[in-house]
């Protein structure tokens, strides 16, 4: 049998780790021969070089596609360098065209590769669809790649449904659950001492797991929301660990903030680029609390029952767990967000805490899915509107 060939674009540390085990098991496939093409910020020096996790998987890259030639300093560097993506990922797809696509959630240059893909009438997969961000502009191109898609790999009910509402034919919608719950369930993490000598910093007393990420709508200032953050921070007196902000605008005057205050608090804060998923997660099981804006404190951390204080709107829409914290990006109420989250009464809440995003074997579904659909007489056919009933509409009431 001739294998299909599928490309799976990574521009992200965050991505690539949900990517991983879906990655490991197309790669035994029978059916499906994967072609991974790094991009964006796995690339860059100043984000660093996180290709280098990707190379220490023993993961086979077909491509590197950098395209941050622009900066990421303003959303005129963000549209610049979406235009320029879009003009790299059609040169690639047309020398080196896949039988499919499969890219992941929600950001600009993997819309870009979605674009590029669906205007060659490449046949799209995605995954993460349907979730809702209202605080950042991934809400909105998480959107799009939905309608430019063929089949859909959502991470729990409620975003399946909204798919479907959304026009997407019920039989493309698979509820797999979430790639960073089943990591949770299925990577062997670190002892708390193997992590500290992992790292070179002490865990022997609460700390936070810091991750801030700019707001990219709604005309917020990163810096002064993440200085908040800080403040409070100082004030109720906890260690930190921090991870550096991604490639949005305003993510590299987050970044310069972070290395000050670790150089004026040596011992009380670390800060890294990146961590990589193994290191991250074990990080995030022994902290006190995970403070910050990023998606993984809203997703991941149920699985673990950690406290999570989530600052400000970027995850606002998101499906949330009794463990969550929301509260506002002032140093008023990140500080009475953190005291309550640090609280034995809320820390016992949190242990107690579902995850809605526990799909089992959530890489498997998507690999064996993924295998049938390269495969499918119809693949690469129009998709067509879906105006049919809802499954499940009566579950969700008036939401």
């Amino acid at each position: 049998m001739t294998k299909k060939s599928l490309c799976v674009v990574t521009g992200t540390r965050a991505e690539y780790g949900l990517l991983r085990p879906v990655l490991q098991k197309l790669l035994q496939s029978a059916v499906i021969e994967p072609r991974l093409v790094v991009t964006g910020a796995h690339l860059a020096p100043e984000f660093g070089n996180t290709v280098s996790e990707i190379e220490a998987d023993g993961m086979p890259i077909a491509a590197r596609i950098p395209i941050l030639k622009f900066g990421t300093g303003s959303p005129l560097a963000t549209a610049r360098t979406v235009s320029y993506t879009m003009e790299r990922f059609t040169d690639y797809f047309s020398q080196n065209r896949p039988d499919a696509v499969l890219v992941l959630g929600d950001r600009y240059e993997i819309f870009a590769a979605g674009a590029a893909a669906a205007l060659l009438e490449i046949p799209l997969a995605h995954i993460s669809g349907g979730d809702v961000t209202a605080g950042a502009a991934d809400d909105w191109f998480r959107h799009c790649l939905t309608k430019m898609a063929s089949l859909h790999f959502p991470s729990c009910e409620v975003y399946a449904r909204r798919l479907i509402r959304m026009g997407e034919d019920p039989a493309a919608v698979e509820n797999v659950g979430g790639l960073g719950d089943e990591n949770l369930r299925s990577l062997p993490l670190l002892s708390r001492a193997a992590l500290a000598e992992s790292i070179g910093f002490g865990l022997d007393r609460p700390y936070a797991l810091v991750t801030y990420h700019p707001e990219t709508a709604g005309g917020a200032s990163p810096a002064a929301q993440f200085d908040a953050l800080c403040a409070a921070l100082e004030r109720c007196g906890l260690a930190a660990v921090f991870t550096k902000a991604n490639a949005d605008a305003g993510g590299a005057d987050i970044n310069a903030r972070i290395d000050a205050v670790c150089a004026a608090r040596p011992g009380q804060y670390v800060a890294f680029t990146s961590m990589g998923v193994l290191r991250y997660l074990s990080a995030m099981k022994y902290c006190a609390v995970v403070a910050g804006n990023s998606s993984s404190g809203v997703v991941e951390t149920p699985s673990l029952g950690v406290p999570c204080v989530n600052v400000g709107d970027r995850q606002k829409g998101r499906l949330l767990s009794a463990n969550i914290i929301c509260c506002a990006a002032d140093e008023a109420s990140v500080y009475a967000a953190l005291q309550k989250a640090l609280s034995p009464a809320f820390a016992a809440q949190a242990r107690q805490a579902k995850s809605p995003y526990n799909g089992g074997d959530t890489s498997g579904r998507i690999v064996r899915r993924l295998e049938a659909f390269v495969q499918s007489p119809s693949l690469g056919k129009p998709k067509l509107f879906y105006d049919g009933p809802v499954p499940g509409w009566e579950k969700e009431g008036s939401r």
